[in-house]
């Protein structure tokens, strides 16, 4: 168990399946919830940031449209641009390839995972760093592409208890002192 287990809500969104809007529904688990602002990852560490840690525990256990919000927080925070705030979009755009899976919409998957392929491509050829945020970016990349290549169906179903649709975790490599 994560220390982020008990922010999951009862339920993960996935647009056209009948359950509240998170937010827009008086029904939904975010409504009324104000979350506090993001703070910006300071010189590449992920460990401290609270939205970067739940938006990784929220798509590991297969909560795509609550890890991408938690997520966008962040990016938004960076001000979206540079480097941290693109391969947060790359991330986001993976939550999107997850919620797109539970859709049934392999043409969007496709999208998404091709446009997180891309951008963390193109991270590591602008900064020609290996990792960022603990995220080794060829490596993100790849498995971006093969999403893309071969879209996974939802293992779970579309009614089931929620769980993970892609056989990858976010899980950063810790920081070490160089």
């Amino acid at each position: 168990m994560s220390d982020h287990d008990s922010a999951f809500p009862p339920y993960t969104y996935v647009p056209g399946l009948g359950r509240p809007h998170p937010v827009s529904s008086p029904l939904g688990h975010s409504h009324g919830v104000v979350h506090p602002p993001a703070e910006p990852i300071r010189g590449g560490d992920w460990s401290e940031s609270r939205d970067f840690k739940l938006g990784s525990a929220l798509f590991n256990a297969g909560y795509y449209w609550e890890a991408h919000e938690a997520w966008e927080r962040l990016w938004h925070a960076h001000g979206r641009e540079g480097p941290i705030a693109d391969l947060l979009k790359a991330l986001i755009k993976l939550a999107a390839a997850g919620v797109k899976v539970r859709q049934g919409q392999l043409a969007g998957v496709v999208v998404h995972a091709r446009r997180a392929a891309d951008l963390f491509q193109a991270i590591q050829n602008q900064t020609q760093e290996q990792m960022l945020l603990g995220l080794n970016l060829a490596r993100f990349a790849e498995l971006a592409r093969s999403i893309a290549d071969e879209p996974p169906l939802d293992p779970v179903g579309r009614d089931a208890v929620v769980g993970p649709v892609f056989s990858f975790r976010i899980a950063p490599e810790p920081i070490t002192p160089s």
